[in-house]
């Protein structure tokens, strides 16, 4: 396969770019400013209505912004008023509908990107693309036939066999099961360390950005709030947000943050369960654990103290139950 960029090199810069759908209220996008890297992933992050899809078809080139611009590699991304065909030849979008020949098979929909030029290197290529997403095996299958993760894989190995240099995703997982989430997750995260193709995706789920990205872009109504590494942003969150987002951290009001032995603080407290250090200290408080609910590997504990309720994990599962009484200490917290 061709390293097609080396990860330092800018590739896409995004300049003042807004897009707004409704004066009245807030919609789209409004100001976004970032550079993204070749042979990165980024991933944009955010809730319905955030302006994720927006953005990655504006940087595909299918939506007209109102201002602002769109470089790739220093050359000024045009919308769809201004050429034939919307869309950018070097970069593919992979939509939640797939865009597959339902009635075809497997084989022929991802050979269908690359010319009959040279038939040889055609199904090679084609064979190659199958085999980096383990669907060889389903070459001959009709995509009626395949399963909704089957189906994504056919969809993504299609985008890039034609040697496609940005691979935008649209909320890539929404129709995959659980257990193939991972796996898909993976097999993207290993295709494009092997093949140096630069990915951008959108989803809700901030899994799949902390799992994948070498970058997270977080939007809420339109507008950037953070942009980094995903442990720098999950550690040091801008905003309240973010936080909540990333990992449903426990939010109180310096009111109720005092109540709980947090007597500096002024502004709003914000905090991760595992945050919570379970064991006692000369600074622990006294908790109440009001419920306990079962995760897998560990239990999340719902603690209660002078009528404010916070959030901490237990690893050793069984260990406190319903009713006990703890010793905790919020071990870190972040004010805003």
């Amino acid at each position: 396969m061709i390293y097609l960029y080396r990860v330092e090199e800018k590739i896409i810069s995004v300049k003042n770019l807004t897009k707004q759908y409704q004066t009245e209220q807030a919609s789209g996008i409004q100001n976004i400013s970032f550079d993204i890297k070749g042979g990165s992933i980024v991933a944009i992050i955010g809730e319905s209505g955030s302006g994720k899809s927006t953005l990655l078809k504006s940087i595909y080139g299918l939506i007209k912004v109102d201002s602002g611009e769109i470089l790739f590699n220093g050359k000024r991304i045009l919308g769809p008023d201004e050429q034939l065909i919307p869309g950018h030849k070097e970069m593919k979008m992979v939509t939640q509908d797939f865009s597959l020949n339902i009635y075809a098979k497997v084989y022929d929909n991802i050979a269908s990107m690359l010319s009959n030029t040279n038939v040889q290197a055609k199904q090679e290529k084609t064979i190659e693309m199958m085999e980096h997403l383990h669907i060889g095996h389903l070459r001959d299958k009709k995509i009626t036939q395949l399963s909704g993760g089957e189906q994504q894989r056919v969809a993504i190995a299609k985008a890039l066999v034609s040697d496609t240099s940005v691979l935008l995703l649209d909320e890539p997982f929404s129709q995959v099961d659980a257990l193939l989430k991972n796996q898909l997750r993976a097999d993207i995260k290993r295709i494009a360390a092997e093949t140096g193709v630069t990915v951008i995706m959108v989803s809700h789920d901030p899994a799949d950005g902390l799992f994948l990205a070498d970058e997270l872009l977080i939007l809420k109504d339109g507008s950037l709030l953070q942009k980094g590494k995903p442990a720098h942003i999950y550690n040091h969150p801008d905003h309240i947000y973010t936080a909540q987002i990333l990992g449903n951290a426990v939010v109180l009001k310096a009111d109720d943050a005092r109540k709980l032995g947090l007597e500096t603080v002024k502004g709003d407290v914000v905090f991760y369960p595992e945050w919570v250090d379970l064991k006692s200290s000369w600074n622990s408080r006294r908790f109440e654990v009001k419920d306990v609910y079962y995760k897998g590997f560990y239990e999340e504990l719902l603690l209660e103290r002078n009528g404010v309720q916070i959030r901490a994990i237990q690893l050793n599962r069984g260990e406190h139950k319903k009713n006990d009484h703890v010793q905790a200490n919020i071990d870190r917290f972040l004010s805003f």
